[in-house]
């Protein structure tokens, strides 16, 4: 079989080229200029790299007074329960209550007032007794002046 030879050349960096390359705006999408481990600059195909993904977020911790609070509110509103029951079994007593509050009210209203009339009215008939007064008027003529005179006993 014959096998015909291809020779391989390669291009120092020093050497000047014949084709001065590919313009930016002709390069094809997906290639880009690299750097070999030699040192070399060449066209390559580049793989197409994914956009970075979105960072992932961190639990944060729940603050303590949102703890406190989430306790509290089971509690709080089992103590408004409790005293609307206690209330609307203590509403009878309430009234009953409230009702001898007023009468007191109105004893005491009625106690001073009454008490400074009775304290005069005491001293007035126990002070003096009785007393007597006798009027003598006498008067002539049906449009005559009168006189009169007022014994006290």
């Amino acid at each position: 079989m014959h096998e015909t030879a291809y020779q391989i050349t390669t291009l120092t960096p020093h050497q000047p080229t014949a084709n001065p390359g590919l313009l930016p705006t002709e390069i094809p999408p997906g290639v880009q200029m690299v750097t070999l481990p030699g040192g070399m600059r060449t066209l390559a195909y580049t793989p197409q790299q994914a956009p970075p993904a979105p960072p992932v977020p961190v639990a944060q911790p729940i603050p303590t007074w949102a703890k406190t609070t989430a306790l509290l509110t089971p509690t709080i509103g089992g103590g408004i329960a409790a005293a609307g029951i206690g209330l609307s079994y203590a509403a009878p007593g309430l009234i009953a209550m409230s009702e001898a509050l007023w009468a007191a009210v109105a004893l005491i209203a009625a106690a001073a007032i009454g008490v400074p009339m009775l304290l005069r009215i005491g001293r007035t008939t126990a002070g003096r007794g009785s007393t007597h007064i006798t009027q003598n008027i006498t008067a002539s003529g049906m449009f005559g002046k009168a006189n009169g005179t007022i014994n006290h006993r």
